[in-house]
């Protein structure tokens, strides 16, 4: 069984199952007097929310998460001392974050 710290470090986790039961093949059993019948599969399907929620995970996996241009302008000013923090603006937002956290 896989540990959970499999499931944190992002490595992938074998999910095959073995057959414990040697006498049994691997692509057909046998029935009572000698018929063969295919192995029995497991099957799932996802429902069309699943799979709006899978291809918008796969949609943000692909952007940045960042405007690159911006994050380096706001460096230049800092290294050139023009950067101005809005002290009233930034407090508003802090306060907006903290409502939201509470449900307000």
């Amino acid at each position: 069984m896989a540990s959970i710290d499999h499931l944190r470090s992002g490595q992938p986790i074998n999910t095959n199952r073995t057959n414990q039961n040697k006498s049994q093949s691997n692509s057909v059993e046998t029935g009572g007097a000698g018929q063969v019948n295919p192995q029995r599969t497991d099957a799932f399907s996802m429902s069309d929310g699943s799979k709006a929620i899978g291809a918008l995970n796969q949609q943000m996996a692909s952007e940045s998460h960042f405007d690159s241009a911006k994050v380096a302008a706001i460096k230049a000013a800092i290294a050139n001392g023009s950067y101005k923090v809005d002290a009233d603006q930034l407090a508003a937002n802090i306060l907006k974050h903290e409502d939201d956290l509470r449900g307000i």
